[in-house]
């Protein structure tokens, strides 16, 4: 199993932030897109995807938030006990290494 460093999961996260992003801009395109003159089911489908929009935009507001708060928590407490911190990560180490040669 491989080890990520906190960039590649920031990048990662970041990565399907932008993602998420993309999907609702191009989900607000095809709203706008959308014929006037819908039937009855296709207004219904159109409020459906107006309704899961605002969802992925909150989601992503709260994932975002949600990550930073993560980081800075992390953080502050890497700074705070740097040798606890070495000490964990070996040990989580050694731990994988063990489980994965045991296979």
């Amino acid at each position: 199993m491989e080890t990520r460093s906190a960039s590649d999961i920031e990048k990662s996260t970041q990565k399907l932030l932008e993602d998420l992003k993309e999907v609702v801009r191009d989900g607000e395109e095809l709203l706008r897109a959308g014929c006037e003159d819908l039937s009855e089911r296709g207004l219904a489908a159109r409020e459906k995807l107006a309704a899961a929009l605002e969802a992925a935009k909150e989601t992503q507001q709260h994932m975002r938030e949600q990550v930073i708060v993560g980081a800075r928590a992390t953080d502050r407490a890497i700074r705070q006990h740097p040798y606890q911190a070495i000490g964990i990560a070996a040990g989580i180490g050694l731990l994988i290494g063990v489980l994965a040669a045991r296979r």
